[in-house]
Formats: structure tokens, sequence, C-alpha cells
């Protein structure tokens, strides 16, 4: 009824940048907090960072200053743009969101398949 794609992962070197791209489709009525989580080979999955519909945002402090995530609520995507990249940020990322659909209504918290991105030389 409703899904998340993400796109825009893939290999960069060492402080370069990325930006990841999410869009949500289908019947969508609203959408509140997009988000970026991130999981890395035998870690649990972390928030990356988070913005609200009002605007507020949350950075995990390992990506403060280096990443900014962004939304277009026309078009219901969220973006993460990602500076200074370093060999840790190496990980699945995936995008987040809760969504309202119609008929009925009713709110699903989304994610998306994950897309990777891998920091090397």
């Amino acid at each position: 009824q409703v899904q998340l794609v993400e796109s825009g992962g893939g290999l960069v070197q060492p402080g370069g940048s990325l930006t990841l791209s999410c869009a949500a489709s289908g019947s969508i009525d609203r959408v509140n907090t997009m988000a970026w989580y991130r999981q890395a080979p035998g870690k649990e999955r972390e928030l990356v960072a988070r913005k609200s519909n009002g605007g507020s945002t949350n950075y995990a402090d390992s990506v403060k200053d280096r990443f900014t995530i962004s939304r277009d609520d026309a078009k219901n995507r969220v973006y993460l743009r990602m500076n200074s990249l370093k060999p840790e940020d190496t990980a699945v990322y995936y995008c987040n969101a809760d969504i309202r659909v119609v008929n009925p209504y009713k709110w699903f918290h989304v994610w998306g398949q994950g897309t990777l991105v891998t920091v090397s030389s």
C-alpha cells in the first residue's frame, strides 16, 4: 500500500561525498517524521538523522557537521547529503518514515530496502 525506495548508494573514497535519496509512494495522505538509519556489518541499526514535518532535526553525534538531512514534502522525498565520508560510515543505509494512507486512514511505520554505502580507497 505504501513503500519507500532508496537510491544513491555506492563506493566512495574517504573524504568524498554522496547523496542518498528516498521516495515514498502509494496512497499517501500525510508523512510525519522521515529519517535515515544505518547498519554496519556486525552492528545494530542506528539512527543517523531524522527530520519532522515541522522542520526539527536530530543527528547522531558521529555525523554532526558532516551529514545533512532534507526533505521535499511536495514529492514525499527525503535526502541525506554526506560529506567528509570516513571508512566507519560504511553501512547499509535505510530510509524510514511515518506515513498515513487513505481509504482507510491508517498510520504505518515504513522501512525502505536499504542502499549500501562503502567508503574505501
